[in-house]
């Protein structure tokens, strides 16, 4: 089973499909709202499993949205240890340990800073066994996480370009049946490899030690 989390990210950079998959598809999924995001699902219409944040910033209207339409609300301090995106993906794994798949929204297109503890989200230690079940979306990329190991990609409909960043120090990167291809590189800093386009609709790399992040974008 699939979770979708949406956090407070501009709506202008969901996903073009998103709302219609959300409205069309709900029951489907697991929906977790983190503070705004749990406001903008209750706005179309969905029944958060679980809302979670502080709603420091949400009127009174939309904190009785929250209140009458999710399932379970956990309240957070203001002031706390995790990003509410951090407290979603815990919480999520904590009351829906069935989720194979963590899909977030709502995580790009807002604050740098914001933008930055969602991609570097799965380098904490109690988040990196959920590296490979966690993936950011927006309208013009996807994002997923790799531990060591050998991977086959699929080409996503309309992604044009793929990149492949360590986001560690990362040893024995190959990528195979890309456009540009590496053998046994080594990194020893964080680095974007940028650009890189599939040669047919699958691809594989693989890489021994580190941790990956890899996106498919288009422009």
């Amino acid at each position: 089973m699939e979770a979708n989390i949406l956090v407070g990210g501009p709506k202008q950079f969901w996903p073009t499909n998103f709302e219609q998959v959300a409205t069309e598809h709900a029951q489907d999924f697991i929906w977790v709202g983190a503070d705004q995001g749990a406001v903008a699902l209750c706005e179309l219409g969905i029944s958060p499993n679980l809302a979670i944040g502080d709603f420091d910033s949400a009127s009174s209207r939309d904190q009785f949205l929250v209140q009458v339409r999710a399932q379970k609300i956990i309240s957070a301090r203001s002031e706390k240890d995790y990003t509410d995106t951090q407290l979603a993906v815990l919480m999520t794994e904590k009351y829906f340990p069935q989720v194979d798949k963590i899909n977030i929204y709502g995580a790009t297109g807002g604050r740098l800073d914001h933008l930055l503890a969602n991609i570097f989200l799965v380098l904490g230690p109690e988040f990196e066994h959920l590296a490979t079940k966690v993936r950011l979306f927006d309208y013009q990329n996807s994002v997923s996480f790799y531990l060591p190991g050998e991977y086959q990609l699929l080409k996503e409909a309309q992604m044009t370009y793929l990149a492949f960043i360590p986001l560690t120090a990362v040893k024995n990167l190959n990528l195979f049946n890309t456009k540009y291809r590496l053998a046994k590189a080594e990194f020893d800093r964080p680095i974007s490899l940028a650009s890189n386009e599939f040669m047919e609709e699958k691809a594989h790399f693989a890489f021994s030690e580190g941790v990956v992040c890899v996106i498919q974008s288009r422009d």
